[in-house]
């Protein structure tokens, strides 16, 4: 084994400092670098937490919306239609058009 001497607790020192490359858009290196500035906090910092906050609202579950249908007064013979086809009938009539009015 080529790293024989190493042994688990020097791997642990090592993986402590340990970097990592990561590649992101200018434009958001320079909101970071931005907020940086503003708190007085590290790059590695403010990186390390818009990180954690992303990953964890991952986690939270998706807010259920109830919605409640309510009738809207299509007439008779525009229902079943799609909402293509509806508009694609009620420009055909004109209704769109502003001297329709």
């Amino acid at each position: 084994m080529r790293f024989a001497w190493l042994d688990t607790a020097s791997i642990r020192i090592m993986m402590l400092f340990m970097r990592t490359t990561l590649n992101i858009s200018d434009a958001l290196l320079e909101e970071l670098r931005e907020q940086s500035q503003r708190t007085g906090r590290t790059l590695r910092q403010v990186t390390e937490d818009a990180l954690r906050r992303g990953l964890s609202s991952q986690d939270a579950p998706a807010r259920k919306v109830r919605i409640t249908p309510f009738r809207v007064g299509v007439k008779p013979a525009y229902r079943g239609m799609s909402m293509n086809q509806l508009y694609d009938q009620l420009e055909a009539e004109g209704v769109n058009r502003p001297d329709a009015v």
